[in-house]
């Protein structure tokens, strides 16, 4: 039997990768990829909106997302579903999450300095630049 050595392991710094087989190791955090079947969870601060990245929408196809608020207050923004229609608004304060369904794209934008923390697959995880912001699909 293999054991996992006990420390703390800084999530600031680092993620936690869970793999299929219930195996958790502190590895590289990733903002997109990973291996396949392998969830990701990792907690980060944020000062200003461009730490979250509100400039790009993103979406994870393989999997909900939970995000998770620990300390400040932030908003999801959620894409329209059809054409036309209006972005929807979750506030989060601390202690609060919300789950993004697989596949809906999604931004964050700060309402003060905050901890936040998610979970979900990164594999496939895209990113898009919000129109007239510039750059391109990612």
């Amino acid at each position: 039997m293999t054991t996992t050595p006990l420390a703390p392991v800084d999530l600031f710094a680092a993620a936690l990768h869970i793999d299929r087989d219930g195996r958790v190791m502190a590895a590289e955090r990733r903002m997109a990829g990973g291996d396949p079947g392998s969830w990701h969870l990792a907690a980060f601060h944020a000062e200003t909106d461009a730490d979250v990245h509100a400039d790009h929408w993103e979406m994870h196809p393989e999997a909900d997302e939970a995000v998770c608020c620990l300390t400040g207050a932030v908003r999801l923004h959620f894409r329209p579903v059809e054409p036309g229609g209006a972005e929807e608004t979750v506030r989060l304060r601390a202690g609060s999450a919300v789950i993004v369904p697989r596949g809906r794209w999604h931004r964050v934008r700060l309402d003060a300095p905050s901890d936040l923390m998610s979970l979900t697959l990164r594999q496939g995880t895209r990113h898009e630049r919000i129109e007239g912001q510039g750059g391109h699909a990612q």
